[in-house]
Formats: structure tokens, C-alpha cells, sequence
């Protein structure tokens, strides 16, 4: 069991000293969160609360994923990084592929790219960019950024990106790890088929057999059950040495201490988010590791 430090919200001066410190208590990764732009009036209901109410509001601070990702890459060795998750069908596809690609060289391979489809369409209308056709323009945009990572001059005649031959340098030379994150039957069978691994947005225990067993089928029927595949998820329910052992058992790979704005309350210290990360470790990671 891997075990992943939730980044999002948290105040960004604190960042780099916090990634130093998952580091060094065995962390596997940190991640953070991606909105472009955060409406006044957001008119669209949240998938993953009954209310549908977002638990983020418009002052939660989002800084720019590369940047802050680089900045930690840069102050660590050994920890990993992903984006749970960056909003890829806003963007340009050439964007992405460059931003990701130069991570992937500086990190020395410690990131990963976690994305979804986004579930405000206010912020699509804000980008001018079809909502309804967000899941056609992230599997283009995933074909897109897989050829330009393997460097050289690619060409492309989708629907949507056709471009002549082109190159992206310096490209990585591999493709970049993509999460895919999503709860509905299109996010799993993009995970299975097209991704290196799921990032959950919150599951009771109670769920995640099923979730896993779900993108095992699916990645069975694409040929790629061989192949290497994360999950991370992060459960509503505390979490206990027990059930991470049986959820293990199910298929789950990383586990994923709570954002501190959860924990803490929406400001707090340094230290004190220090010694909320020190019992975790304590009380969780270390029974696992034996």
C-alpha cells in the first residue's frame, strides 16, 4: 500500500515545506487540485455530495498545477506528484504535452498526470469550450499527448486537434503516466483502457471492492490486466489499519490522508498540519509496512 498526502486547499507558502516533509516520513506522493478559474455563481450541482454543494469555495487557493508541482519537485528527491484532478478537455492539448513532458524530465519521472472530464460547466462556458463534448475532446487530447511525448516529428487527423508534422522538444520519450480520475462507467472504462491508473474522488469502504473489481474487467477486456495500474482513494470514513488491509487485498494501491482543510479547518498552521501528517504516519503507515 502506497500512501498519498491530499495537497488541495492548502495555503501555497506551506507547499514546498510540506512536500520536504512527506518526504521524509515516507510519503509515497502529494497531489494537488486544478481549477482555472473559480465563478462567483456556480450554477452547476456537485456529482459527489447529495446536496450537490462543492466542499471548495471560491477563495480555496488553487495556484497553477506546473508551477507549484515544480517548485516541490524541485525541494525533493525521492516523492512522487500527480494532479487530482487538472481539467483536461479546457486546455490545449500542445500545452499539456509540453508542461507534462518538461515535469516528467525535471522530476526525473516523479510525475503523473491526473486527469478528468470536470464537472462545472461553468467554467467551460467561461473557456468557450462545449461542456457536452469534454469526454470526446479528453480521449482525442490523450491520443494527441502520446505522440507528441514520443518525440519526433507526429502528425495528427483527428476531428478535433488535426495538426501537420510537428514535434514538442525536449519530449520525455515515453508517455507521461495518466491518471484518470471519475466515479461513472466512462471515467472507469477511460482509466482501464486508455490510463496508467484511477484516482477516486471519495468512496465509503463499502464501494471500493466493487470499484476495483470493475476496472479489473475492464482492463481484462482491453488486453491490459499484465500491465502496471494504480488506484488511489481516498475513503469518507476514518481510516483504519484493517480496512486499508482488506481493501488492499481488493486491488487498492495507495491510500490517501485526508486535505488538512478537512482535518484542520480551512487555516492552519504549519505545524500543526506537520503533526497531523506525523499521526498518520504513526498510526497507519507504519502497522502497514510491518
Amino acid at each position: 500500500m502506497k500512501f498519498w498526502q491530499a495537497l488541495v486547499w492548502t495555503e501555497p507558502e506551506q507547499l514546498v515545506p510540506l512536500a520536504q516533509f512527506a518526504e521524509e516520513l515516507g510519503f509515497h506522493g502529494v497531489f494537488n487540485a486544478d481549477h482555472a478559474v473559480f465563478p462567483e455563481d456556480v450554477k452547476s450541482p456537485y456529482p459527489y455530495a447529495e446536496n450537490g454543494v462543492a466542499p471548495m469555495t471560491a477563495d480555496a487557493p488553487y495556484p497553477d498545477c506546473w508551477v507549484s508541482i515544480a517548485f516541490m519537485a524541485a525541494a525533493t528527491r525521492r516523492l512522487h506528484f500527480t494532479t487530482s484532478i487538472y481539467v483536461l478537455p479546457l486546455r490545449n492539448p500542445f500545452e499539456v504535452a509540453k508542461a507534462a513532458g518538461s515535469l516528467d524530465i525535471f522530476s526525473g519521472g516523479r510525475f503523473a498526470l491526473g486527469v478528468g472530464a470536470g464537472w462545472m460547466q461553468d467554467e467551460y462556458d467561461i473557456y468557450d469550450v462545449p461542456f457536452r463534448r469534454r469526454g470526446e475532446r479528453m480521449d482525442e487530447m490523450i491520443d494527441v499527448m502520446h505522440k507528441l511525448w514520443q518525440g519526433g516529428m507526429v502528425d495528427h487527423d483527428g476531428p478535433l486537434f488535426p495538426f501537420p508534422r510537428l514535434c514538442i522538444e525536449p519530449a520525455p520519450g515515453h508517455n507521461v503516466p495518466l491518471y484518470v480520475g471519475g466515479a461513472n462507467e466512462a471515467a472507469l472504462r477511460r482509466a482501464a483502457v486508455r490510463g496508467d491508473g484511477w484516482i477516486g474522488a471519495g468512496n465509503h469502504p463499502d464501494e471500493v471492492p466493487a470499484l476495483m473489481a470493475r476496472l479489473r474487467a475492464l482492463r481484462e477486456a482491453a488486453g491490459r490486466a499484465a500491465e502496471p495500474f494504480e488506484t488511489i482513494v481516498g475513503l469518507t470514513t476514518p481510516l483504519d489499519v484493517a480496512t486499508l488491509q482488506r481493501l488492499e487485498e481488493a486491488g487498492m494501491t495507495s491510500a490517501v490522508n485526508l486535505p488538512f482543510s478537512f482535518a484542520l479547518g480551512k487555516h492552519s498552521t504549519l505545524d500543526a498540519k506537520k503533526r497531523f501528517m506525523e499521526d498518520f504516519e504513526r498510526r497507519i503507515m507504519r502497522p502497514l509496512r510491518g
